[in-house]
């Protein structure tokens, strides 16, 4: 599976910004989408994931992102708005497979995509 991310950039304080994340077609089902990000120094942390059921979000996210999915598009979406410095990072996408009689489960990321928030 292929993980393509677009829609970072640069964008002052207080912005919006999308980022889309694209899979590639696989046999098994997708179960979880989501996003991470890094900056530099600090580790992964997760940003927000969607399920058939749920979303998650980090604390620090709530309330300015929104995670969505086309399940008919393989594609998972982040609407980031009132966006802050302290976004900026590499946005990671990832896909998740939990695993089924005929599949061990698997984890993919994609290339990152780099979100820059100006003061």
């Amino acid at each position: 599976v292929q993980l393509q991310a677009s829609g970072g950039g640069l964008v002052q304080a207080g912005g919006s910004l999308r980022l889309s994340c694209a899979a590639s077609e696989a046999p098994f089902s997708l179960d979880v989408m989501g996003w991470f990000r890094q900056a530099p120094g600090n580790q992964r942390e997760l940003v927000a994931v969607i399920s058939s059921s749920d979303t998650t979000y980090a604390d620090s996210v709530k309330g300015r992102f929104s995670i969505s999915r086309d399940n008919a598009k393989n594609t998972v979406y982040l609407q980031m708005n009132s966006l802050k410095p302290e976004d900026t990072a590499v946005y990671y996408c990832n896909a998740n497979h939990s695993g089924s009689y005929y599949y061990s489960p698997r984890n993919y990321w994609g290339q990152g995509t780099q979100v820059t928030v100006s003061s």
